[in-house]
């Protein structure tokens, strides 16, 4: 629990970093921000579907299966039913976010799938030390572009800069909540590997994916190629060094 709280802290961190760079409105910067996502995309396929899937089938029997559809169903449903548009990278529609409940509305969507963020981790450190670390590389590279995510919101729905960061600031607190009751509350710590493999292919392919392919450029779409490629070193390394 105490590494997994640890890494639970740094990936909020990255959240908040992601709330602090929202003023940089650089075309550079969006063109980073992008294959940021790209890269963290395919990271975290490989790690949902070459690591989290197979130990969560392994650890959580025929009830896994379920598990991981449900987790990704939840997220689905909650960003779909709650929120409004948004992309993931800073938002510039701002024609769209005209009431500052549209800002709120999407910080209780984005809340639910970094509570599972922190499920996560604290459930891959559960089954082995090199399941954790290889989660939590996965979820701190989507980190910096959601609190960039939610702070844009916050701000073209008309809430202040205040109140930006601690939406940002809310969803780092969502992180280590998942960490904390993932041991303490039963159905998380027996399928919380599951569920939270469901969110994170629902976060990758739904949220991230559709970003990356906007425009037909081929940086970022081997930028997520890299990101899986990395995974795959990492895994390695990882299971010959870490126990």
């Amino acid at each position: 629990m105490t590494a997994a709280l640890l890494y639970a802290l740094i990936a909020a961190g990255a959240n908040l970093l992601g709330g602090l760079v929202i003023t940089g409105h650089s075309r550079g910067g969006r063109q980073a921000q992008r294959l940021l996502i790209a890269f963290g995309a395919g990271f975290m396929l490989a790690t949902a579907f070459l690591a989290m899937v197979p130990e969560a089938i392994a650890t959580g029997g025929e009830g896994a299966g379920m598990g991981i559809l449900l987790g990704y169903l939840l997220v689905h449903i909650t960003q779909h039913a709650l929120t409004p548009h948004f992309h993931f990278g800073e938002e510039t529609h701002t024609h769209e976010m005209v009431n500052p409940w549209v800002g709120i509305a999407a910080l209780l969507g984005l809340v639910l799938h970094t509570f599972f963020d922190g499920v996560a981790i604290a459930a891959g450190f559960q089954v082995a030390s090199w399941l954790g670390m290889l989660v939590f590389v996965a979820i701190v590279l989507h980190k910096i572009p959601e609190g960039v995510t939610v702070a844009s919101i916050m701000l073209a729905s008309g809430n202040s800069r205040g109140r930006a960061m601690a939406a940002v600031a809310a969803l780092g607190v969502s992180t280590v909540l998942g960490v904390l009751l993932t041991e303490t509350v039963g159905p998380l710590a027996r399928q919380g590997l599951a569920l939270s493999a469901g969110v994170t292919i629902y976060v990758a392919a739904s949220n991230l994916v559709p970003e990356v392919q906007k425009g037909r450029k081929l940086a970022p779409a081997l930028a997520v190629c890299a990101g899986a490629l990395l995974f795959y070193l990492t895994f390695l390394m990882l299971r010959g060094i870490v126990h």
